[in-house]
């Protein structure tokens, strides 16, 4: 049954020649059983108009509409007494209504409303209507059916269309969908960049650090040398770790491995971080003032990276005897960062285009997690050598 549906529904033209051949039929039987006096030719010819209504009124509509108005004049002027094959009238104003143009289903309406009146007065039968209440009231029961079948057909533009503007909207919304996805997935990888810039640059720059000053002291103080290859394998195994939290991001299902990777860093591990570059060398003084409170994850780890990021260009920038001062401040409604060091005076356009190193994502990183968590983020030259870095942090109100 469901080939047959399927072979019906590629194939519509022939069925409507079907039912067109079936009209045909069925209306000369009932002409000839009548036997009513006709003009053979021009019965003959209303019969085929209507078929033909019939068989095209899918493939040319608004034709077949003009085709059964005129299969109608002829009737009315030829005197050929409606009969079954002005069914196709019912058909044709249904199909105009459900698929035609918008003028064609008005005419069609028009025609409805008016055929059965104007059929009541041409073949009037005063032998079976007497008084004209009677024949207005048959006027009205013929004029019903082609009023309804303009009704269903007008339902069923108007289901169609509605089904069409859902199917839009959920191939827009498909769109709008996918292009959200890649928006956050580029944003995703910003993200992991900007981690990645700030875990290599700060721990290859303090294996670097050690890794020369193992090399100065190997001979004359082996101890010394011992505790720096010991801090080039700490720092990279902690670089290895982090490196190894960012890239599991990227994965998709791996839950056995998620505790492997260690959390993101917070305030907490400033300190942490600021012995780490202390042993490699760089004199920094840290102060905390203000009272220490929870803070949203996103403000910690915007301000532990802009420390790392800010050490890491002294050491890089700052020359041999450079020294460093890092100010965390607690306010009522935000989070204050003081960087200073006192180094040969980098420029700004040389944290900006990224140094010698050229890969030029230090201070737009910082910039762009500042602006992340709603922050303000100054950094320049200091009046009397050095830089500096300032950061507000916004914090949430407590509950």
């Amino acid at each position: 049954m469901q080939r047959l549906y399927d072979f019906l529904r590629r194939h519509p033209t022939g069925v409507d020649t079907f039912w067109a051949v079936f009209l045909l039929g069925l209306s000369g039987l009932s002409a000839a059983k009548a036997g009513e006096e006709h003009d053979l030719p021009v019965f003959v010819l209303v019969v085929l108009g209507l078929c033909t209504v019939v068989a095209l009124r899918r493939r040319a509509p608004e034709k077949m509409l003009l085709l059964a108005v005129g299969a109608g004049l002829v009737q009315l002027l030829s005197g050929v007494r409606p009969g079954l094959m002005n069914f196709a009238m019912l058909v044709i104003v249904f199909t105009v209504a459900a698929v035609g143009r918008r003028w064609a289903s008005r005419l069609a309406l028009v025609c409805s409303l008016c055929a059965a009146g104007i059929a009541q007065l041409r073949w009037s039968q005063p032998e079976l209507y007497s008084s004209w209440a009677q024949q207005t009231f048959m006027g009205v029961v013929m004029t019903v059916p082609f009023v309804l079948a303009w009704v269903l057909g007008d339902s069923m533009r108007t289901r169609r269309a509605y089904f069409t503007q859902l199917e839009e909207r959920a191939a827009r919304l498909e769109r709008e969908r996918e292009a959200q996805s890649k928006v956050a997935v580029a944003a995703e990888r910003a993200r992991i960049a900007r981690e990645l810039h700030d875990v290599v640059a700060h721990n290859v720059s303090v294996m670097v650090v050690q890794a020369d000053g193992a090399a100065y002291v190997m001979d004359t103080a082996p101890d010394q040398a011992k505790q720096a290859l010991e801090t080039i394998s700490g720092t990279g195994r902690q670089a290895l770790a982090e490196m190894r939290r960012l890239l599991g991001v990227l994965r998709t299902g791996d839950t056995e491995e998620a505790g492997e990777y260690v959390p993101q860093p917070d305030v907490d591990q400033i300190e942490v971080l600021i012995e780490q570059v202390r042993q490699a060398g760089l004199t920094v003084d840290f102060k905390i003032e203000g009272t220490p409170r929870p803070l949203p994850s996103s403000v910690e780890l915007t301000a532990y990276r802009i420390v790392q990021e800010a050490l890491t260009n002294t050491r890089k920038h700052g020359g041999p005897d450079a020294g460093a001062s890092v100010r965390l401040v607690y306010f009522d409604d935000g989070l204050g960062l003081l960087v200073e060091d006192d180094g040969r005076g980098a420029s700004h356009e040389l944290y900006e285009d990224g140094g010698a190193d050229g890969a030029g994502h230090g201070m737009i990183g910082m910039r762009e997690r500042v602006g992340m968590v709603g922050g303000t983020l100054d950094a320049g030259p200091r009046p009397g050598g050095g830089f500096r870095i300032s950061a507000l942090l916004p914090l949430k109100p407590a509950r």
